[in-house]
């Protein structure tokens, strides 16, 4: 009886040893930063990185997140399109 212990002892550590966890690999960053030319702040409105200056187009519903970087968007054009001031 101790014959058949030991083998099912041995199947069963020969089981575990082919079974080792497996290692996540390093998950890199989600998003790299996004480069900017000079002139532009780099920002991320809307959940999308951004290069702002004054003067660009914006979307006036995410214009608190606008304030975070020093701009406002609530200056409306002749055909009623939002820029940056």
């Amino acid at each position: 009886m101790s014959r058949k212990l030991a083998a099912v002892a041995a199947t069963l550590a020969l089981g575990f040893a082919g079974a080792a966890p497996a290692v996540a690999p390093a998950q890199p960053s989600a998003h790299p930063a996004k480069r900017c030319s000079s002139g532009f702040v780099h920002g991320v409105i809307g959940g999308a990185q951004k290069c702002l200056r004054r003067g660009e187009f914006c979307a006036h519903r995410y214009n608190r997140q606008y304030h975070r970087y020093g701009y406002s968007c609530v200056k409306r054009d002749a055909r009623g399109n939002y820029h940056l001031t």
